[in-house]
């Protein structure tokens, strides 16, 4: 006797191919959504505050390279605590980088920003 697959879903009954998981295209997509949606919050979040932060150093920094205070980036909502990657010069110096803009903490509360060619 054949076993009937059941929706993991909603429980109802599969038909059609034999290797058919779910009963329709909204119940696929309810599941996923289920089982990936902290996940994706997360990312998304992050997401949303790297491109934020790129988009306030491309605002500051129109011409490729200026010096602003740090209590400028904060005040348009920059967050310190997100970037992609860092450049480390031969000299010591760290850039920290949300995708091509980047910024180097100067002294006295100042950033050198800066956009990388690509």
């Amino acid at each position: 006797m054949k076993t009937e697959k059941t929706c993991p879903e909603c429980n109802k009954p599969i038909f059609g191919r034999a290797d058919k998981k779910f009963c329709s295209d909204m119940c696929r997509n309810s599941f996923n959504n289920k089982q990936n949606g902290s996940v994706n919050n997360m990312v998304r979040r992050v997401n949303g505050i790297l491109k934020k932060n790129r988009r306030i150093l491309e605002e500051l920094n129109p011409k490729g390279k200026i010096k602003v205070q740090r209590s400028k980036l904060i005040a348009n909502g920059f967050d310190f605590d997100y970037h992609t990657n860092t450049y480390k010069t031969k000299e010591g110096s760290v850039y920290f980088f949300c995708y091509e803009h980047g910024y180097l903490p100067l002294e006295n509360d100042f950033c050198l920003l800066v956009k990388r060619d690509v």
